[in-house]
């Protein structure tokens, strides 16, 4: 009979319990900490944006191979016209992935060229594929360092190859990875996303706004089109549930050349 006695610490049946979550959960934010602050990471460019985005090239080859394939339009059944309509969509977003790669690596390559290493600015993602995936793309065409915040998921993949590995995460509380997303946050830029891109916007604005964050970032909602037709932010003002002067936290940028010069700027009064 094996009566090998564990310390706790090597206890893996309690550390995966319950009771061990609150270790868990210390883990995730100790760790995390260590790892940023071993590689010099204190000044982050948060990128958010869908997960579901393809390099243009990508999105217009499968729509052009799924067209060639299907009968004609009177002839497709429900489920041919979902994908049809699947496929054009993720072709219309397939620019935004674009800019989110041609924006992080003119950031990047800008940090590298005006800072010292223990204070450049490096691009943070999400860490999935998509826009996260172009954010780190970008990044790793710039040769330099960007960061992935990955969240495990079941019906998504790891962490997207571009991400410097040392600055690869997967966090399983949510909570924790919002966190490391802010904390050493200088400028976020939204690019076109579902719920998760709302959600994480919204709290940014939310804690700046109640000045739960004491410092000043600066926020780039990226594409007039997506972003003026989805929201009314001015209805917000007009029901009276946010003041005018809220509608100042962010800004909407259209073009990557436009989004840079903004974004450098900002930075460059925040750091001179």
């Amino acid at each position: 009979m094996d009566n090998k006695i564990f310390k706790a610490y090597e206890n893996l049946e309690f550390l995966n319990s319950h009771d061990a979550r609150p270790i868990r959960v210390l883990c995730e934010l100790v760790e995390s900490s260590v790892r940023l602050e071993k590689e010099n990471i204190s000044n982050t460019l948060v990128f958010f944006g869908s997960a579901r985005s393809k390099p243009s090239h990508e999105a217009s080859n499968d729509l052009e191979k799924l067209i060639a394939v299907l009968p004609a339009p009177e002839q497709r059944t429900e489920e041919q016209k979902k994908q049809l309509q699947k496929a054009e969509s993720l072709a219309a977003l397939s620019p935004y992935y674009d800019a989110a790669v041609a924006l992080s690596q003119k950031l990047s390559t800008w940090s590298m060229e005006n800072f010292a290493p223990d204070n450049q600015f490096h691009i943070c993602s999400g860490g999935g594929p998509g826009m996260m995936e172009a954010a780190n793309k970008g990044a790793h065409q710039a040769n330099a360092k960007s960061v992935a915040l990955g969240i495990s998921l079941p019906f998504e993949q790891g962490v997207n190859q571009f991400a410097t590995p040392e600055l690869a995460f997967e966090f399983h509380y949510f909570f924790i990875r919002k966190f490391y997303f802010l904390y050493h946050a200088k400028a976020v830029v939204a690019f076109p996303g579902g719920f998760g891109t709302m959600d994480e916007l919204f709290e940014v604005l939310t804690l700046i706004q109640t000045k739960k964050i004491g410092k000043r970032i600066p926020i780039y909602l990226y594409g007039k089109d997506f972003w003026s037709k989805l929201i009314d932010f001015k209805q917000f003002v007009k029901f009276g549930v946010i003041s005018p002067e809220d509608l100042e936290l962010f800004q909407m940028v259209d073009e990557v050349d436009e989004a840079f010069e903004l974004i450098t700027a900002d930075l460059q009064r925040m750091n001179p």
